[in-house]
């Protein structure tokens, strides 16, 4: 019997090992899926998912629709600028007609923290998280996972920097949730501004210089800098960040022969990475974007009550 009896995905910190666990072993058997030459399987067939992003997005969006319909699932797709929402309806007035038009999967994207939990506990369908302001972003940590887990065939006892804009990521939450669970030792990467030392009582370690890192580190995961999330100026400017923090041709130079470069995207070349790391031959930058393909048919097989995952 499956460990999971889980209908939404709303945070990486309420999983157990366990079930993380689950989550990447079913990713692991849906990536033979999108391998074949016929990318398709009947898992949610006759389901209705909805991709319901009040906040902007393309990479998240494409794939977990690419991902329902692989899966054989029905998919509608709503922003913001297009929902009732612009007439002033509420949130949860606008899920709740999305459910009575019998929707089984909301997958939902929303500036503020806490706005998938919010509609978990009113709304019968499944809710699944796809970035909820500054909180968490499951999906990405999970594919973020999984992409090391393929390369080293484990977490256990790895070095994992990530690098950047830690305050105001919900990818880093995300992914520190996921690694320290599964034993993989982190360290967070920035300014003291941006990296604050609040976030060690979440069983990682914090430095505020990159070259600390850059010769043990196994994994490097790279986070641009959330202008849009900022009220405020964090550092003096983007040349400094560059000289300070960015992995540049010389710091690349200086990684691990097999150290992992990572970035969730979209990237600024030239600010937190160079080119020479983002096409280089250690990046799986673009593997990440194929892996978060299957992570995300995982997660929606689970939550969604799929049945017969390769028939």
């Amino acid at each position: 019997m499956s460990i999971w009896n889980r209908k939404d995905l709303i945070a990486l910190a309420d999983l157990s090992a366990e079930e993380l666990l689950f989550l990447l072993e079913t990713a692991k058997a849906f990536k033979g899926v999108g391998e074949r030459e016929i990318k398709k399987v009947p898992a949610l067939r006759g389901k209705t998912l909805i991709n319901f992003f009040v906040e902007p997005s393309t990479r998240t969006r494409i794939s977990f629709e690419l991902s329902a319909l692989r899966l054989s699932a029905d998919v509608i797709n709503i922003s913001a600028t297009t929902s009732s929402l612009q007439k002033g309806e509420t949130l949860k007035d606008t899920a709740l007609n999305l459910e009575a038009l019998l929707a089984d999967i909301i997958v939902l994207r929303h500036s503020s923290a806490g706005a998938a939990h919010f509609l978990s506990e009113r709304l019968h369908a499944s809710i699944i998280n796809a970035g909820d302001g500054a909180h968490e972003h499951p999906t990405q940590g999970l594919l973020d996972g999984f992409t090391i887990l393929e390369k080293y065939g484990r977490l256990q006892g790895l070095e994992v920097a990530i690098v950047g804009d830690i305050l105001f990521s919900r990818v880093a939450r995300s992914n520190i949730y996921l690694l320290t669970k599964l034993g993989a030792k982190v360290t967070l990467v920035g300014p003291s501004t941006l990296v604050p030392q609040k976030f060690e009582t979440l069983g990682v370690r914090v430095t505020h210089h990159i070259d600390d890192i850059l010769e043990t580190a196994d994994v490097i995961n790279l986070l641009r800098i959330q202008h849009e999330r900022q009220h405020k100026e964090y550092f003096p400017g983007l040349g400094e960040y560059v000289t300070l923090f960015g992995l540049t041709k010389e710091r690349v130079a200086r990684l691990k022969p097999k150290c992992l470069i990572m970035h969730p995207g979209p990237m600024n070349r030239g600010v937190e990475i160079d080119s020479e790391g983002a096409d280089g031959a250690r990046s799986v930058i673009l593997e990440q974007v194929t892996n978060g393909l299957a992570v995300r048919m995982a997660v929606l097989y689970a939550c969604g009550g799929g049945k017969g995952i390769l028939t």
